[in-house]
């Protein structure tokens, strides 16, 4: 039987990035932007928040260091990354019309090879023995959960044993929500996503509104990237070590059908899956066996997408425009 007081918490740390990304993804994807360089963005604001920390760590090398700068200089450069991300994917598919798709896939390549290439030339700054750095002195602030955790028991240690961006990644996800549903400007931003020349006819900015949802989007995606380096991998960064993070984001955002709350205990159940091969008994664990299980998050979107294509609720659908560019001289 899988212990569920330890596959719970691991399972929750394992979604935190999905969650990330899914909630900035699904925000870029209801103004009609389909932005595939989600797993790119994720890594250039991991590698980012690693080089504001790297150096500031550097700085403070046998003195103190100061808290809230050891936690506000990694989120600060991860945010100021991912923004440039999105900005850029917003030029080149906004105001320049390029294909999105192509676009999205380029920034994927674009962000890993950033990543990999900062993290290669810190790494030999660092002059370490191992292909990695660690940040152990800034993860220790970004891990750090609520004192009186480990008195609960099981309950501190499934639901309070996390650091702050596992719980800001839940407040974002139903504050989008909430904005989505009960706000002018999410109402503005699903009209953008299903027609927005009805939407530029309205007097509603579609490029304005496409280049912030984006923006903003990206600059949450790239807080999942810090989260998995600073809490998850215990401030230990290594090339190509996200795996394929980045792209169950963008599965989860089927699976979610499009809305952030649901994707609380989707990414949860997403994290569970993705590790659930870890757990299983020691006489399948073959090689073969742990790589089919990975898929099984992947095999749950495909159900999820057949089945509400058959239910064909339009609340269930993706935004009518999405992934196609919108030529205002057409209108």
């Amino acid at each position: 039987m899988i212990d569920l007081v330890a596959f719970i918490p691991r399972a929750i740390q394992q979604g935190i990035p999905l969650m990330y990304g899914s909630c900035g993804e699904t925000i870029t994807e209801k103004s009609g932007n389909l932005n595939l360089g989600i797993p790119g963005v994720m890594y250039v604001g991991g590698i980012s928040g690693v080089i504001g920390s790297f150096f500031y760590e550097q700085s403070c090398a046998g003195k103190g260091m100061n808290g809230a700068l050891a936690i506000m200089i990694p989120l600060a450069c991860s945010l100021l990354g991912s923004l440039l991300m999105g900005l850029l994917y917003s030029f080149l598919t906004v105001s320049l019309r390029a294909n999105q798709n192509v676009t999205g896939l380029a920034m994927t390549t674009f962000g890993i090879g950033f990543g990999n290439f900062f993290g290669g030339s810190l790494i030999k700054i660092s002059g370490a023995d191992v292909p990695s750095i660690a940040l152990s002195a800034t993860s220790g602030y970004f891990s750090r959960s609520l004192p009186f955790a480990g008195s609960l028991g099981w309950f501190g240690k499934i639901f309070l044993s996390y650091g702050f961006l596992a719980y800001t990644a839940v407040v974002i996800s139903l504050l989008t929500a909430y904005v989505f549903k009960h706000t002018r400007m999410g109402l503005h931003l699903r009209s953008v996503g299903e027609s927005p020349a009805t939407a530029d006819a309205a007097g509603i900015n579609v490029t304005k509104y496409k280049y912030v949802a984006t923006c903003i989007g990206c600059m949450i995606a790239g807080l999942g990237g810090l989260y998995y380096v600073m809490d998850y991998a215990c401030g230990v960064w290594s090339n190509d070590a996200f795996g394929d993070r980045g792209w169950l984001a963008i599965a989860l955002v089927i699976f979610t059908i499009w809305k952030p709350d649901i994707g609380i205990l989707s990414s949860v159940l997403f994290g569970g899956l993705y590790i659930l091969y870890l757990y299983l008994p020691t006489g399948m664990d073959h090689m073969e066996l742990k790589e089919l299980y990975k898929m099984l998050p992947y095999i749950v979107t495909l159900i999820v997408l057949i089945i509400t294509s058959m239910r064909n609720k339009r609340e269930d659908q993706p935004p009518q425009s999405l992934g196609t560019n919108y030529f205002r001289e057409e209108r």
